[in-house]
Order: structure tokens, then sequence, then C-alpha cells
């Protein structure tokens, strides 16, 4: 399993800092949530922790660190999600999600039985089996969300970084890749999700990090991160907090400047 690990990183992109100062370690058996208001550096951290951006400070991928680390190595180690990826060649559904495998394979070597295994699980697990032979750019934004995970997770490795992997999903799917990706943690792989759904960040993950302007705000269990205070400094909202059966429920209901006081 993998451990990974940042210390005060800092990114800066065209000439403009997006992160700074972000010491986090990330263990194995854990669903973490990455929260925060859009331009956040949400997407940017998740990058920063693959080696996809110039960044200072360190990054770790069980304590090596990750400049020493090939893009293959990482590859087998870390399936990465991106948010909002689209499908531009004419591939069925099936040969999509087999791309996840490559990481495993050597130059013009064939698929074994284990990768062929591991595609179709994949498929089973997000829903996606019945769309095999589909062409893929003929695919819905949520059918498309869900093969891109499929490929994700079809290749095995030991953490997986998902961005937005909720974005173009109905209600019952959003529900079934929540459990899906806290069914990973509790098989004991590593699991950093980039979340915008408040409740269901409350209810899948063990941790959450919560960032605004480039700097984590909160960094604890949901219960100490997901406060009235919290979401009133960093989102500028007012929620409902409730309980369900399935857990705890938050639900933004006002602005924070259009609620009257009392």
């Amino acid at each position: 399993m993998v451990t990974i690990a940042c210390d005060r990183l800092a990114v800066h992109l065209g000439g403009r800092r997006v992160l700074a100062d972000v010491t986090a370690r990330f263990v194995p058996g854990t669903m973490v949530g990455v929260l925060g208001p859009n331009g956040a550096g949400k997407s940017t951290l998740v990058r920063a922790l693959l080696g996809l951006v110039p960044t200072a400070g360190g990054v770790t991928i069980d304590d090596r660190p990750i400049t020493a680390t090939s893009p293959r190595s990482i590859a087998r180690q870390v399936a990465y999600l991106p948010q909002g990826q689209s499908l531009h060649w004419s591939l069925s559904v099936e040969r999509v999600v087999a791309l996840g495998r490559l990481p495993h394979l050597a130059p013009l070597s064939r698929m074994t039985a284990i990768d062929r295994a591991a595609i179709a699980d994949a498929m089973a697990q997000v829903d996606v089996t019945a769309l095999a032979t589909r062409d893929a750019t003929t695919l819905s934004g949520g059918e498309r969300a869900r093969v891109l995970l499929a490929r994700a997770l079809a290749q095995g490795a030991s953490a997986l970084i998902v961005d937005e992997p909720l974005a173009s999903l109905d209600p019952r799917h959003r529900i079934e890749v929540a459990a899906l990706l806290r069914a990973q943690a509790d098989a004991g792989r590593l699991v950093i999700a980039v979340l915008h759904d408040l409740g269901l960040a409350a209810r899948t993950c063990d941790r959450l990090l919560l960032l605004d302007g480039g700097r984590v705000v909160a960094d604890g269990t949901p219960a100490e991160v997901l406060t009235p205070g919290n979401l009133a400094s960093v989102f500028g909202v007012r929620a409902w907090f409730g309980k369900s059966e399935a857990g705890p429920m938050i639900v933004p209901v006002a602005i924070e400047r259009d609620i009257p006081s009392h």
C-alpha cells in the first residue's frame, strides 16, 4: 500500500501563487476529501502530489522523493482521474478502460488473463459492463465519467486520486460512486478525492482538507472541518445540518450576506 506526503508544498503558475505551505500526509486505508471554493487550489494540489506541476517543497511516495521516481512507476502505484476529461478517439468503452493497464505492459506486449480480469472487474464496479461495445465518443457525460473512473480502477494501483469524480452523475450514480470510493479505502487503498458535495464528503470521508486561497485552513475529521464557521468564512454560505439513516446531512441554504441578522 502507498503513503503520499508533502512538506511545505508551494506552486506558482503563470507568475501567480496557487498553493502555499501545504504540509500533509495521506496514509493507506483512508479516504481523504479535498474541499474548497472554486480557485482554492484543489486540482493543483492533487496534480502536485503526482509530480504533474513544478513545485517548491517536497512530495514523497512511500518516503521516496517523487522527483526520483519515474512516471511509469508512479502510474503503477497511483491511479489518477483528472476532472472534465473528454474522449476524442473512436474507441469502444472496453478499449478505453483497457488503457488503464498500460503501466503494467511492456512495449508491444499482449494483455494477459490478469489484465483482462482487471478490466472486467473495473467495468462491473462502476456499472458500465453493458456499455462495453459502445463507441466511447457517443456516451453521455455521466456515462463518460463512469467509464473514465473504470479506467483508473483498472490500473490496480494501491492509491487512487480522483478530481471531481461525482461531476455529471445522476443522484443514484453519485451515491454509488461515493460508496465505491469508500469501499476502495476500506479495502486498504489510499483514496484522495476532490469533492464539492459537502454531505457526501461528510458521510464517506475519514478526513477532510479544506483549502482557501491556496492554503489549508482546516484539516481533520468531517465534524471538525465542516463547521458553520468554516462554511461561512470559506464558502460564504450558511447550511442546514441534520442526520439521516445514511449519516450526516449538510445542505447549503443561503449566501451568508443574504441572511438577516436577528
